[in-house]
């Protein structure tokens, strides 16, 4: 498999080599040179999650890697499902939280670690990665006891739930977290200055595990084709798909999926107030506001690390970005929102309400509405307990955490402190 820098095109690499260095030089990201157009997909569609993601990834990453290592590698990340639940007339939800931290993370974390346990080679390796709610967990049970990989995630302090902070701040061992005093954007920006130093590249083996490492990119992928799978042909034919969008690798997967010759016929990234891309869609004018902190703070996301890779991908597709459907929704809005899901018996958490919201406000007569639950209503206990006037009782994998002490570390926004911390 090739990639190429989108900063930087003549950086070109492997997959493997993608996968161990997770950014390019100038911070830019990784693409895959081609996207192969799939002609069996009422094929593909009929066989299983797993079986149908080993074909599709294969297809993306090439020989690189030999079909039985990358047989196991999706074998021993799906492990779980992703089922398709009616909601209302015409529009659907994909549940993406029956992993083992209960978040859609969970399927490019588990790939991501298998990748790397599989391309490493020798020599230390430390995976720095920023969080803003649940890519944290996800990464830290992927990596959690892995031999010679020591990971280190940044979150804000006090702006993920609770419970989403009890998933991977308990664990220790060899999961360092670190609660920064400010937001996602600072965090994640703490994580480039990190690569950005060579030297400390080279000490500490940096890797990142955010959706900027195309492998938790390529797994998202597959469960498009799941969500598909489930429905009926004419469905199919006339499917709107609403992504609940932070740092957009979700949308950016979904989007890979259509080029592989997935039949959506179009996406809406939705998002909260922090609406930098919906904004951006609609002037022509890329102007991020300050990151404000809202019930789903998963998408508190002002600046989106992988626009580049949409932008890319409509480019070379000769898609218009006026084809993207948008939307942003308030916290008010989102609290309706799932207060109308519920009365109709679904019981979702505000991400998933945004994207239902969205999707529902712009379906038209005939098409096929299909939302992404990227997180359980348990991660999001208070606020969902507080809007909908209930008791959530808090599953096992939540239940078993939420007991331990948490174990982070506090930090203020200081790279030299950081990067003190890194070479301990």
């Amino acid at each position: 498999m090739n990639l190429y820098n989108i900063k930087h095109p003549e950086q070109q690499v492997n997959f493997a080599q993608a996968v161990r260095q997770g950014l390019g030089k100038d911070q830019g990201l990784f693409f895959p040179a081609t996207i192969p157009q799939l002609s069996n997909i009422d094929e593909l569609l009929a066989l299983p999650l797993v079986e149908r993601s080993q074909k599709i990834l294969a297809a993306l990453i090439g020989d690189e890697i030999p079909a039985d290592k990358l047989n196991a590698m999706v074998k021993n990340a799906f492990t779980f499902p992703a089922p398709v639940v009616k909601v209302a007339d015409n529009i659907y939800a994909l549940e993406l939280f029956h992993g083992p931290t209960l978040a859609f993370k969970d399927f490019g974390g588990r790939f991501m670690a298998q990748a790397l346990a599989t391309v490493r080679g020798d020599g230390k390796i430390t995976i720095l990665t920023a969080t803003s709610g649940d890519t944290g967990a996800a990464v830290a049970h992927a990596f959690y006891g892995l031999d010679n990989i020591d990971v280190v995630i940044l979150y804000p302090k006090g702006k993920i739930s609770p419970l989403q902070e009890k998933l991977f701040c308990t664990l220790g061992g060899n999961i360092r977290t670190v609660a920064i005093n400010a937001d996602f954007d600072a965090c994640q920006t703490l994580v480039k200055q990190a690569f950005d130093d060579e030297e400390l590249r080279q000490a500490i083996g940096l890797n990142s595990a955010n959706s900027i490492n195309i492998s938790r990119l390529l797994a998202q992928v597959c469960y498009y084709f799941e969500a598909a799978a489930q429905l009926n042909t004419e469905q199919r034919q006339n499917l709107v798909v609403s992504v609940p969008s932070g740092n957009f690798g979700n949308l950016t997967a979904g989007l890979i999926a259509k080029t592989l010759g997935l039949p959506i016929k179009r996406f809406i990234a939705s998002t909260n107030a922090n609406d930098t891309v919906p904004r951006y869609l609609q002037t022509g004018e890329w102007q991020p506001n300050a990151t404000v902190a809202t019930l789903s703070n998963a998408m508190d996301v002002s600046r989106p690390n992988n626009w580049p890779r949409v932008e890319e991908l409509f480019k070379r597709n000769g898609w218009q970005l006026s084809e993207l459907g948008s939307g942003a929704l308030n916290d008010a809005e989102t609290e309706t929102a799932l207060k109308a899901q519920y009365a109709q018996g679904y019981l979702c958490e505000p991400h998933g309400a945004i994207a239902y919201q969205v999707l529902k406000d712009q379906l038209q007569t005939g098409e096929t509405g299909l939302f992404l639950c990227t997180a359980h209503p348990a991660k999001f206990k208070e606020s969902v307990e507080r809007i909908l006037d209930i008791e959530l009782p808090l599953p096992e994998a939540l239940d078993k955490h939420n007991k331990l002490p948490l174990l982070s570390d506090e930090m203020d926004n200081d790279f030299a402190t950081l990067r003190a911390y890194l070479l301990k």
